[in-house]
Formats: C-alpha cells, structure tokens, sequence
C-alpha cells in the first residue's frame, strides 16, 4: 500500500513538473536564477543552495509553491499508469457513452441551425467589416443585430431530460434495493455526501464560526469579527500564499480584499505576457466572425440585458466570451473533462482527420444562459484581460462540470442526486407531496445549480456563496443550497397543488441571505 502512494506521489510530481516546464513561470525562473549568479552573495563552492536561497527571499519561490498549489487543485490525481486516458475523462464507461451522444445532439442542433439559416460555421471578416468592430469594440451592447432567427443550442431544461435517462446498465437488471428506494428524477447510484459527512466537510460553515454574510451570529459581535478577518485577510495577501487564501475565503471575503484573494486563489497574476495573450485572442475575433459569436450575443440580450444587476456589465460580456470561443488553451482541460471538443471539417474534407479542426476553437458550444458565469465576475473585475483570465480559470476549474454528464462529485450528475438525497432524507413529506402532485424538486432546482445561482441570487450574495466554492474546491455547496431553499420555503409548498404553483413559490430568491440558509439546513437539522 505504502509503495502504491509513493508510486501516486512521484507520478503526481513528474505530471506537475512536465507541465510547469511549457510555462512562462519555468522560463522565468531560470532567467532570475540565471541572473543571481553575478551577485556577491552567490558563491561556487555552495552554488545550489545560494540560489535556492535567493529564489526564496526574492519571493519566487512562493510563486512557485502557488503555481504547484494551482496544478493540485485542478488536475485529477494522475490514474494508474496502464490506465487509458480516457479513464481520466471520465472512469464509467456509460457516463462517456451518454455525454457521447449528448454531444451528438448539440452539434445536429448546431450543423442544422447552419444549414438552414445557409450561414458558414466561420468567416473571414473584410477590412471594411473589422475596423467597424474594432471601433465599437468596447460598446458593442449599442448594436442590434437581427437575431431573430437564431435559437439557443439547448437550454437546461434539455440538459436534465437527458440527465434524467441515464442508467447504469449494471443495475438494470439486479435488485439494488438500497437504491431502488430513491425516488428522485436520477437514477444513477452514485455515492454522495449524507449530512453528518457534510457537517464534517463544510464544518468552517459551523455555527459557533465567524462567518462573513450572518449578521446576527450570537457567539462573535459580527463588527468585531469582521474587523479581525479584514486583518488576517490583508496579511493573507502580503504573504500572497494562495493555500492560505484558500482557507481564509471559507469563512467568506471581505467585499474591498475580495477581487484580490480569487485572484490569488486562482493564480491569477495579468503578467505582460497575459495581456498581450488577451489581446491576441481580441484580433482574431476581430478578424474571424464565427456562428457562436451570434449564440453569444443572443445568449447576453436573453439572460444578463434583462438582469437588473448584470445589464451594464453588456460590453464585458461581449469582449470576454467572445474572446473565449476563440482560446485554443482551453482545449487543455478536456483531458480531465468528460466531454470532447467537437470537430469540424474544411469544406469538402469531410471526414479526413489532416482537414479537421476544433469547434468552436476553445471546443466549448454555448447554452442558453452560459453568458451568466461572467456576469457576476464583472463587478469585481473591471479590466477586462483581467477579468478574462479569472473567469477562464473559473470555468476550467469548476463550470465546465455543471453541463457535462460525469460521475464526478461536483458534476452536475452528483449535484442533482445529493439535491435530491438531502430533500428526501431529511424533508420526506415534502418531497413526497411534490412528487405527488407533478413537482419533481429537481424540475424547479435544476436551472439554479446548472448557473451556479448566478442570476437568482442578489450579486451580493452570490459573490458570498462562490467564496466558498473557491474556498473548498467544491461545487456540493450548490446542491446543499438548493435543498435548503425548499427546508425555507417548506411551509408555503406545502400548500400548493400543481408544478406552476411551486415554482411560483420559488420564482424569487433575491431576498435571501445564502449563509443563514446554508447553516441552519446543515448545523441545525436534526440527523
């Protein structure tokens, strides 16, 4: 067992190290190690550590460490090494066969929506057509293209239709009684967290800590314990210790140090070479025009326009997601993403693997209301190679896992079941009368947690809630939110007797307070 982790550690180790060796941290280590050599301090005789030590009073070497910290916490344990890349993806076979022909879907909804609207999947812009674009770059809401015939992909409604089908085939015929019992909309057995388990992961959520977001907490006056946390938080980002920052924001971010600490947590850093990457991904939207730039821009006047928060945020929308479909790094993430970047062919080259290419370039399609993972990130950012850089990383980190099919513990799959376990186990009547009359919980939750909230929420709140999905690495917290939105409203759906009327009961959710919510439902349910 002990050579097995040692086995796992050293593999964990040479992965992280071949993938910071293509970095422009690695080229950069090198040339300030290589540049300490002409100082005094430096000798021959005890050549190595000297500039190990330089590395490390320079600050390069937390750097470093948060550079390793980042790897860490985005890339899965490396598998064993006979196992094919694929089981990296994704280790159930019938979970890749399901975001298999989901993917098949979306690209026949895409290819048609081509075909019959006779416009190419891509094109070349004429001079004319770029320097108009390049003038209005940063006031783009001011336009109104005619997009009355363009139609979302899918929307989630479509999504958990195609959640609701999965099956393992495993089951289908055995008696798995301890499952059979659930009677939620999925019907995968997958394990996830039960309270006690919960209580144990989130337990920084606990009542008798200081939290950000509860203000009537009876064991800390909140301004005492605001000010102290605003203290550990500005000593959090002098040190710059991304893994610190990580702890710190669980107990939620002070609103002035907030855009500073996600930075860090992500390694986040807009180097020169950043904004110049940024710029780069700007010209080639300037000089390519594809069929998703008309998907995004349908997507932001459906969704973030008509949002009383996110409305003024329209030109950032534009500038960073129309960016985004072009950035080929993105293709990075799906060797540890279920789903495959779809491919296209160059016009008379069907199915000749030397003509094809990725698309969209960065291999992710839009969805009705995608536009929403940037919107609230605006409020925070306000340069935009910035702010494309911090919702880059949170995509790659976390949303690409709420509208693909994986047996992950923070893939949508998971999220929906633990919803469903924690409303069935601990709210039983009123899943029952839901169920009853038509209302499947997971009907009226699910459009929450595909978004991350993200439009449902007061910003405030929303921005409280992300703290801690960046805070545990985790998305579970979505689905414990969700369960107790229902424990909240349990009263009123009591009540009612049809699917509208319980969605009219849920339809707003601007007045809650997320951490009240989230600790009432996991520290004082009886269990």
């Amino acid at each position: 067992m002990m050579l097995e982790q040692d086995t796992g550690l050293s593999l964990a180790i040479a992965q992280i190290v071949q993938r910071l060796k293509g970095s422009s941290l690695h080229s950069q280590l090198e040339r300030q190690a290589r540049g300490s050599l002409h100082k005094p301090e430096i000798k021959l005789e005890s050549l190595k550590e000297d500039i190990k030590e330089f590395l490390k009073t320079s600050g390069w070497e937390k750097r470093l460490q948060n550079a390793v910290y980042s790897e860490l916490n985005v890339f899965p344990s490396p598998c064993h090494p006979a196992a094919p890349p694929e089981h990296m993806k994704e280790p159930l076979v019938y979970m890749r066969k399901a975001q298999g022909s989901w993917e098949k879907r979306i690209l026949k909804s895409l290819n048609s929506m081509c075909t019959e609207l006779s416009i190419p999947l891509a094109r070349k812009r004429p001079i004319g057509e770029q320097k108009e674009l390049l003038n209005k770059w940063s006031e783009m809401g001011t336009d109104e293209p005619d997009l009355t015939l363009f139609r979302p992909v899918y929307a989630p409604k479509d999504f958990l239709e195609v959640l609701m089908n999965l099956r393992n085939p495993n089951y289908e015929h055995g008696d798995q009684p301890s499952f059979r019992n659930h009677l939620g909309l999925i019907q995968v057995p997958l394990k996830v967290k039960d309270i006690p388990e919960l209580k144990d992961y989130f337990s920084e959520l606990g009542l008798n800590t200081g939290q950000l977001g509860i203000d009537d907490s009876t064991q800390v006056p909140p301004e005492l314990f605001e000010n102290e946390h605003v203290r550990v938080g500005q000593t959090v980002l002098t040190e710059q210790d991304s893994a610190a920052a990580q702890q710190y924001v669980r107990q939620g971010c002070p609103t002035a140090l907030r855009a500073e600490l996600w930075a860090l947590i992500l390694n986040i850093s807009n180097q020169p070479e950043d904004i110049l990457y940024y710029e780069q991904l700007k010209s080639n939207v300037i000089q390519h025009d594809l069929l998703v730039d008309s998907l995004i821009y349908k997507d932001v006047k459906l969704t973030a326009s008509n949002d009383d928060y996110y409305f003024v945020f329209e030109d950032y929308l534009y500038q960073v997601l129309l960016c985004f479909s072009r950035d080929t790094s993105i293709l990075e993430h799906f060797s540890y993403n279920s789903a495959t970047p779809p491919k296209s062919y160059i016009r008379g080259k069907l199915g000749m693997e030397e003509y094809a290419v990725f698309y969209p370039p960065n291999g992710v399609i839009p969805f009705h209301g995608f536009s929403m993972y940037v919107a609230p990130l605006c409020f925070l950012y306000h340069e935009p190679s910035k702010l494309y850089q911090i919702f880059r990383e949170m995509y790659v980190r976390f949303f690409f896992r709420l509208h693909s099919i994986s047996s992950h513990p923070s893939g949508i799959v998971s999220l929906c079941l633990l919803f469903e376990t924690l409303l069935q186990t601990h709210l039983p009547q009123l899943f029952y009368h839901l169920r009853e009359i038509g209302a499947q919980p997971l009907r009226i939750s699910f459009k929450w947690m595909v978004r991350a909230f993200s439009g449902y929420l007061a910003t405030d709140q929303l921005l409280l809630l992300w703290d801690r999905i960046l805070g545990y690495n985790s998305l579970e917290i979505l689905a414990v939110l969700a369960a107790a939105v229902f424990a909240f409203r349990a009263v009123n759906l009591m009540e009612v007797t049809s699917l509208a009327a319980a969605e009219a009961v849920l339809a707003d959710l601007s007045t809650l307070k997320v951490m009240p919510l989230l600790q009432i439902f996991l520290f004082a349910t009886v269990t």
